[in-house]
């Protein structure tokens, strides 16, 4: 009777911190491109799901003014506006960054598009709200950016953290663990690139109510308990795969908000799912 107790409790616990703490949230993009010397498009993209009473800004130097109001285009997750900057002196060496968010606790990507090719990344958070554009630029920048984005997402999605402590308590400390995380990290990297690159989409509302299905799917093998000879407790690999797959839509969606760099695609991509991985481990 304990044992029952204790594993509805569980299963009510894990679906509920599925539910209400899937990460919906992606950080706010703010991107500046160099269309001719001195003259910027800038993109400012955030999503609907806002911290209520917290309103983010973008920031960018004094000597930077728009020509114009921007303009707004709104879809079912974000909400973005574009402005054209005129700037009296260069940005390199200038501070960009993004206001209020310390208060809603947010992360935000800063991406700079020069027209000579070169490119700066930094991913800004609730610590350091403010960056400075880097005189040169460096290949390692966006690789930096997107794998500190992906550890930050990961550490920040408890519905992912919570199937991986299940598949813990499903398999245990033995060389069956490493074969299952290792095929949950196949399965969510295939739905990843596929969704990531516009193969593949899936509405947010269906991938996050499939992802914490998931969660639940497990919690009930757990507290079946382990004399259950159920195909989840003999083939866990298989199963990890199949539900990656689902997870990987949740980190594509992810990416999506933020965009990929034109011509560093598959670094980004590789980056933010080397930061997943390291998030994960």
């Amino acid at each position: 009777m304990k044992k029952g107790v204790a594993g509805a409790v569980g299963i009510a616990w894990l679906w509920t911190a599925a539910s209400a703490l899937a990460h919906p949230l992606a950080p706010a993009l703010l991107a500046f491109e160099e269309r001719a010397e001195g003259v910027w498009e800038v993109s400012w993209k955030t999503s609907r799901f806002g911290v209520p009473g917290v309103a983010l800004a973008p920031l960018w130097p004094e000597h930077c003014a728009p020509t114009g109001p921007p303009e707004i285009r709104e879809s079912e997750d974000a909400v973005t506006a574009r402005w054209q900057l005129e700037c009296r002196a260069p940005l390199e060496g200038q501070r960009l960054g993004v206001a209020g968010l310390e208060e809603a606790n947010a992360a935000a990507l800063v991406r700079v598009a020069f027209a000579d090719g070169q490119h700066a990344a930094r991913l800004l958070t609730a610590a350091e709200p403010v960056t400075v554009v880097p005189v040169r630029t460096e290949r390692r920048d966006p690789v930096v950016a997107y794998v500190r984005f992906g550890v930050e997402h990961i550490l920040g999605g408890t519905d992912h953290l919570l199937f991986l402590f299940g598949l813990l308590l499903l398999v245990g400390y033995r060389k069956t663990l490493l074969k299952t995380v290792t095929a949950f990290t196949a399965g969510h990297s295939v739905t990843l690139s596929l969704a990531a690159l516009g193969v593949a989409v899936v509405p947010s509302g269906p991938a996050e109510a499939a992802i914490a299905m998931t969660v639940f799917v497990l919690a009930t093998e757990i507290a079946r308990g382990a004399e259950s000879r159920s195909l989840l407790r003999r083939f866990p690999w298989a199963m990890a795969f199949a539900f990656g797959l689902l997870h990987g839509l949740g980190f594509a969606r992810a990416l999506r908000e933020v965009g990929l760099p034109r011509g560093e695609i598959p670094l980004a991509l590789l980056s933010f799912n080397a930061g997943v991985e390291v998030g994960q481990v």
